[in-house]
């Protein structure tokens, strides 16, 4: 299937719901005095272009638009990530106070444009649409870092955080200008072709992948392009650093193995993917997996600001992602996707407990979380307990069951260094994990310490959460299926 601009039409109304809730919010904010009704319009659109979204399942696959966008499992499974990383953000700004003093209309409608942004991630299939859609999100996550008024911190991670994407994006359009001057086209099946042809000058186009990963790396904050990751996640509003964190991530996943896989590479029997000879990115990629994993870890063992924690933490994790792609098996890929839905729920509580005890302290640091389950905040500190232990890949909880596929993936395909290496980095992460649960637990709080307060609706979320999180590592079958189901990549 191959549908001109018209006919597409019909396959694009999640992207219409998100679209239309986007100016309906701008229109509504000159409207309405109560803005916290924002909210609620952006909830409800996305929960309709979810619903609209996994509706397309029964659609055939094909091109859209020309071939500038595809329709096909994969793209589906990224959206209905980006979707339910917004859900959760929006439904965690109803009550951060750090939301509540800034502008909402302008908030909720630069972070649905957002995920607009990271549904043309996943399905591009064209560089034009990719480069265009990986800016439309990094635009606005800058302004969303920088958009707490009066706040030095976060002007200064919105400006870093500009400087470091500016640099990225250079350098990943001159790859694709290299890309398009050598095969001659933007299309992937073009460059895909070129690929496989004899005379393909092999140095120049692995050069230029490298500058084009520079650019994905970016978004996905592995080394050495995650530099501004713990700034930004620090000055950031923390429902924006929760949506960085997950949302951004994951589309930078989604569009890095859309270009690498069904391009870069050629599915043969059983599965397995064969990269193009000549073009050897995955072992770019083992090594960029190691170092990543390695260095967040490093880093994030002494850190005494959680959400400076949280963003190491993040880099390791990126590295623990990036081992599934190394593998070049379908196996890989599913382990891929399965951690990146349980690193979603995993991610998404953790910092939902920093903006409680945010809420009701004004603090972000380690020292915050003093005697956390004696004033007042039994629950969500038992509920960071199950997330932090989770991350760590402790059983039985889900991100145990993340870290076996992508470990029994590694291990098949007998990249037994990458193994070693990654069940080092997750026995060096328990350090630091359990260095906040024994301040939670084992710490006595000071007189000055605050009682800690939460609302009904971070109470009902905390709860989906951390069930989530150990229904999952109990029961893992059915969203092993749904990532394996969502590996059906069209290419035709």
């Amino acid at each position: 299937m191959n549908l001109g601009n018209f006919e597409s039409l019909r396959f694009f109304y999640p992207e219409a719901i998100l679209s239309g809730t986007i100016l309906l919010l701008v229109v509504l904010d000159l409207l309405l005095k109560q803005k916290k009704k924002l909210a609620y319009l952006a909830g409800a659109g996305c929960l309709l272009s979810l619903l609209a979204t996994l509706d397309l399942y029964g659609a055939p696959s094909g091109w859209l638009f020309h071939r500038m966008i595809v329709l096909d499992n994969f793209s589906l499974f990224f959206k209905v990530i980006s979707l339910v990383a917004t859900l959760g953000v929006v439904w965690i700004s109803l009550s951060s106070r750090e939301i509540q003093g800034v502008h909402q209309g302008e908030y909720y409608t630069l972070l649905l444009t957002s995920a607009l942004g990271m549904f043309f991630m996943a399905s591009s299939t064209n560089l034009l649409t990719a480069y265009l859609s990986l800016e439309m999100v990094s635009l606005t996550s800058y302004i969303l870092t920088g958009l707490l008024p009066h706040d030095r911190r976060s002007s200064e991670a919105a400006l870093k955080y500009l400087i470091y994407g500016g640099v990225a994006s250079g350098t990943m359009i001159y790859g694709m200008s290299w890309i398009f001057g050598l095969a001659g086209g933007l299309d992937y099946g073009r460059i895909h072709e070129f690929l496989l042809q004899e005379g393909a000058p092999r140095l120049s186009l692995f050069l230029a992948f490298v500058f084009i990963l520079a650019g994905f790396g970016y978004k996905i904050v592995f080394v050495p392009f995650h530099m501004w990751s713990p700034d930004v996640y620090q000055g950031a509003p923390t429902p924006v650093t929760a949506f960085l964190s997950v949302g951004s991530n994951a589309a930078g996943v989604a569009i890095l193995i859309r270009f690498f896989f069904p391009v870069a590479s050629r599915l043969v029997e059983e599965g397995d993917w064969l990269f193009v000879p000549g073009v050897e990115w995955p072992h770019f990629l083992l090594f960029m997996s190691i170092l990543t994993m390695t260095v967040g870890n490093l880093c994030a063992l002494n850190q005494r600001n959680i959400k400076r924690l949280l963003a190491y933490s993040g880099i390791a994790h990126a590295g623990y992602i990036l081992m599934g792609l190394v593998v070049l098996t379908s196996e890989g890929l599913k382990a891929a996707l399965f951690y990146i839905v349980v690193y979603l729920i995993m991610n998404l509580g953790a910092f939902l407990v920093v903006v409680i005890v945010a809420n009701a302290t004004g603090r972000e640091d380690m020292e915050g979380y003093r005697g956390l389950a004696w004033r007042g905040a039994a629950i969500p500190a038992v509920c960071m307990a199950i997330f932090l232990f989770s991350l760590t890949g402790l059983p039985p909880l889900a991100g145990f069951v993340g870290k076996f596929f992508l470990f029994a993936a590694v291990i098949k395909a007998e990249f037994y260094l990458l193994a070693v290496v990654a069940i080092l980095n997750s026995v060096i992460s328990l350090y630091y994990y359990v260095r906040v649960i024994k301040t939670m637990f084992l710490d006595l709080p000071e007189p000055a310490d605050p009682e800690v307060t939460m609302s009904l609706g971070h109470s009902a979320l905390l709860g989906v959460l951390s069930a989530l999180t150990v229904f999952f590592g109990i029961y893992w079958g059915p969203l092993a299926s749904y990532a394996s189901q969502s590996l059906k990549f069209f290419v035709k």
